[in-house]
């Protein structure tokens, strides 16, 4: 019985001293040229990384609403609308406004010959036929129209069936530099009309150089029919 139980205790002390063994970590050996063993690698555990601090988002600032609406361009003056019928008197001229003259060109008058009722009629691009009526704006009007004379004589404007396709009856009208709120410079592509002290109201172009002349838009009323 003594003798068991002996056994019994030399077993459990030989289970734990192998135990032990196993849990040993054999130093690793290397070599640096001479056979020697080198010291063994410290293994580093990093510590587990602290979560990064939240920063608190700041709230946009709130957009404006759209309204949808787009800008509004300035309106044109009525004298431009095509509802509107004007004399035109050239800014400087004394007691003299223009006028269609039967058969003839567009020039200066003193007196009620010709066609002296004008309605600017928009075209779009800021560009208008310009129709010509009688006094008082009766009967069938004509348009002006640029026309080359030929002989090395200057362009000037005629009356004529009206064509809004006709390049040469597309007249420019812009507000005049400088000038009142009725004031413009009159011009057909390249060509503005201006006085000649020769050859009275012809169309010139001018370069570089600014409009010789500005025109005054009288307003006289509602434009007729037609």
């Amino acid at each position: 019985m003594l003798v068991g139980r002996r056994l019994v205790g030399v077993g459990l002390l030989g289970l734990t001293a192998a135990a032990l063994g196993a849990c040993q970590v054999a130093p690793a050996t290397g070599t640096d040229g001479g056979g020697s063993a080198g010291p063994a690698p410290v293994v580093v555990v990093p510590a587990a990384e602290a979560p990064a601090a939240e920063i608190p988002a700041v709230p946009a600032a709130p957009a404006e609403p759209a309204t949808g609406v787009p800008a509004a361009s300035p309106s044109p003056p009525p004298v431009l609308t095509g509802t509107r019928r004007v004399t035109i008197v050239r800014v400087g001229a004394f007691e003299s406004g223009l006028s269609l003259l039967d058969r003839g060109r567009l020039a200066e008058v003193d007196d009620d010959s010709g066609r002296q009722v004008f309605v600017p009629t928009p075209l779009g691009g800021a560009e208008f036929l310009v129709k010509a009526y009688r006094s008082g704006g009766t009967g069938q009007p004509v348009c002006w129209q640029v026309h080359n004379p030929g002989n090395s004589h200057p362009l000037v404007v005629r009356g004529a069936p009206c064509r809004a396709d006709d390049p040469a009856q597309r007249f420019g009208i812009a507000a005049a530099a400088g000038g009142g709120p009725r004031e413009f410079v009159i011009s057909n592509r390249w060509a503005y009309l201006r006085d000649s002290a020769r050859s009275g109201l012809i169309m010139e172009e001018l370069g570089d150089a600014p409009p010789a002349s500005s025109f005054r838009f009288n307003d006289t009323g509602p434009a007729p029919r037609g």
